[in-house]
């Protein structure tokens, strides 16, 4: 699988470097590729999540699976409403989730000498802090259509911005302490490829890319390889066959949800809402059940 990774980053890498080049990519006109790319590729990463569920199920001696959707919609309905009455709060929160939940799926097949949750942190930091730094203005317009006004925060100024992407660089190199040069260049590669496409592309087609074609298809890679341990090409087909019928239903009520919200906003805002509460709702009882399942299997 490290095989596998490596040459992953590496094509990564390079396409990164080959849509830098096209002029047409830098403007703001493909919001509706991004939606559809997100609604594709980017949530079936997270179409397994009824698997883990059945795997938590059995070890805590329950013996429906209606338990396990019961409480993942649950919480996924909990964190739309709470977003509503604390937008703010909310959002600050999921930046700071979401940042560990990267740092952590990308490198989580890179065995830690000592697991560190704060080194995952900062190194999945980097997602959040690059457009803020390449495209500051059209950063923090996504956030006043989320409702989160920072424009005179601390937290969105340079010095902060350049001190967070120094510790994701440093976090980089410890990951990568008595590793093998594979690794370590499999982590610059990472590293570069964000801050190439934030610095030549839109926050939101930046954030797809990165979200779609390296967080996404990892851990797509992780969740083929477990399906089929002995032949990965075998893992690939079962997965995409598995995870086919929650990605389109969560893809469903995303385009709902979409159409619903243009009635009230304009396409950007509604587009915008749709992309990062709808993730958010689906990455809080994503990260609770990989730690419940890594906990009790434990």
């Amino acid at each position: 699988m490290n095989r596998i990774n490596y040459l992953h980053s590496l094509i990564f890498f390079n396409i990164c470097i080959l849509l830098s080049a096209f002029d047409f990519l830098h403007n703001n006109d493909f919001l509706i590729l991004s939606l559809f790319l997100i609604l594709s590729l980017g949530i079936s990463h997270g179409a397994l999540d009824h698997l883990k569920g059945m795997r938590l199920l059995k070890i805590l001696k329950h013996e429906t699976i209606y338990v396990f959707y019961f409480f993942y919609i649950l919480l996924a309905f909990i964190v739309i409403f709470a977003w509503m009455i604390l937008p703010k709060f909310l959002l600050l929160l999921f930046l700071i989730v979401a940042s560990y939940h990267f740092g952590k799926e990308d490198s989580e097949f890179i065995k830690l000498n000592s697991k560190n949750d704060i080194i995952y942190f900062f190194k999945g930091s980097l997602v959040i802090a690059a457009p803020l730094l390449f495209h500051k203005s059209e950063t923090l317009k996504i956030f006043m259509d989320l409702n989160f006004n920072v424009s005179q925060s601390f937290f969105v100024s340079n010095e902060f911005i350049y001190f967070l992407i120094g510790l994701s660089f440093i976090s980089n190199i410890i990951i990568s302490l008595n590793k093998d040069i594979n690794i370590k260049a499999l982590l610059l590669m990472d590293f570069i490829s964000v801050l190439l496409i934030n610095f030549f592309l839109q926050p939101i087609l930046a954030f797809t890319i990165y979200f779609c074609f390296l967080h996404s298809i990892r851990h797509s890679f992780k969740l083929s390889n477990e399906l089929n341990t002995n032949n990965f090409v075998k893992g690939v087909k079962k997965f995409i066959i598995k995870a086919v019928p929650l990605t389109i239903l969560t893809a469903i009520l995303f385009l709902v949800s979409l159409f619903l919200l243009n009635n009230y906003y304009i396409l950007d805002a509604a587009v915008s809402k749709v992309i990062f509460i709808g993730l958010a709702s689906l990455t809080f009882p994503h990260i609770l059940l990989e730690y419940l399942v890594e906990k009790n299997e434990k």
